[in-house]
């Protein structure tokens, strides 16, 4: 591992897939397999830090707030890819979605009726720009852990993506991710600006003040976040996102990280992400996950693929079922372990196996790890002076004052 980190600053073009990632996928590069894990982990923060409690008001926000978040979601300690966050960012839809893509607070205090945190858009610090060999922006969608609450509930219906490639396109794309992606609702103070406007601001802003550096911008998600980050990633750069007003003939290369995937787009986005140079994607896909191979009809794959089968671990239950097999945290430890398509498994990263037992229970009873353990301590529950207890599961942030 110490290797890596000292040799990723002169590496780090080919492993964001310059090349396409030819000749490192299979069998998996040695350099390439944290490189992944790293950015899914960056995914996974936004699962980490979402609260999904119904009862608390703050339902469908953040937990955690932009200050010391990387310590909060255990993203610091024993890490060497240092960075801060420098913004949270919020989606709502303009139609009707499953409950799992938008969490509502049953509370009549509630934060917000209308919005969901969807991510946050963070950056390398001076520190960790040493390691990584450039100012990393990274731009992490969380998506839904649940893919069996809305596989067979949501409409596939194609629509125009001119948002994004300009009216009069061709290209069109699933009208759930782009509505949850383009919608804004004036009702709510978090999406006065679309997910998408929220972000293209804070992406231009941070590649405006380090334009005298060298920059990347990488995007991450994991099943709807994952097809959010594709739309993102294409946008920022058919957009000139990724280009200074003092450079404007310098592209900041741009790469996706996706993991579980739901396929994005028709042919036309196919086609229209192919001719975008600078933008890379690759697609972390389990053989047993349903989720990768929906739509069935009428859309096409984009980028690179790197298969992993996590039934071949021999720390999971066998053979494991649909949560499991989509769930962030197992994909991880598939990717950690995965020897290719002609061979078995073994985990060549140091990374603890009792992940994959956060969310899930994943990990045979023989690893003595308890199922679904990460929660808050009391689920949030906190007694007070008079002993009486109070929901307090929420920190303050800068939209709180």
């Amino acid at each position: 591992m110490e290797e890596f980190i000292n040799s990723i600053a002169k590496k780090w073009r080919n492993l964001s897939g310059e090349h396409n990632w030819k000749n490192l996928l299979d069998p998996l590069d040695s350099d390439l397999r944290p490189y992944i894990i790293h950015y899914g982990e960056m995914a996974q923060a936004s699962y980490d830090t979402f609260n999904s409690q119904k009862v608390s008001k703050y339902a469908g926000a953040s937990i955690y707030a932009k200050k010391d978040f990387f310590a909060k979601v255990g993203l610091e300690k024993g890490n060497p890819f240092r960075y801060e966050v420098t913004r949270f960012f919020y989606a709502t839809s303009e139609i009707q979605v499953p409950e799992a893509f938008i969490i509502k607070s049953l509370s009549r205090e509630a934060w917000c009726k209308e919005s969901n945190f969807m991510g946050y858009v963070a950056v390398a610090t001076d520190e960790g720009k040493e390691v990584l060999g450039r100012r990393d922006i990274v731009v992490s969608w969380r998506g839904t852990e649940q893919a069996l609450e809305w596989v067979d509930d949501l409409e596939l219906n194609l629509v125009s993506a001119e948002k994004i490639f300009g009216k009069g396109s061709e290209v069109k794309v699933h009208k759930g991710w782009y509505s949850i992606y383009t919608s804004d609702d004036p009702r709510s103070p978090f999406n006065k600006s679309s997910a998408r406007d929220q972000v293209l601001k804070e992406v231009k802003r941070l590649v405006e003040k380090y334009k005298d550096e060298e920059i990347s911008i990488t995007v991450t998600g994991h099943s709807l976040g994952a097809a959010l980050a594709t739309l993102n990633a294409v946008d920022i750069v058919a957009n000139d996102y990724n280009r200074t007003a003092k450079w404007p003939h310098r592209d900041c290369p741009v790469t996706a990280f996706l993991f579980a995937s739901p396929r994005v787009g028709d042919s036309n986005f196919k086609k229209a992400f192919s001719e975008l140079k600078v933008v890379r994607a690759l697609r972390v896909r389990n053989a047993s996950d349903v989720v990768p191979n929906y739509p069935l009809i009428g859309y096409s794959d984009v980028g690179e693929v790197l298969d992993i089968d996590t039934r071949k671990s021999e720390y999971l239950k066998s053979p494991g079922n649909l949560a499991t097999w989509h769930n962030l945290e197992c994909y991880l430890h598939g990717v950690a372990g995965t020897q290719g398509s002609k061979g078995g498994f073994k985990l060549e990263v140091h990374r603890d196996i009792a992940l994959v037992n956060k969310a899930e229970d994943a990990l045979k009873d023989e690893y003595l790890v308890p199922e679904n353990w990460r929660i808050l301590k009391n689920k949030g529950m906190v007694q007070q002076e008079d002993r009486s207890w109070k929901l307090m599961d929420h920190e303050k942030d800068d939209y709180d004052s």
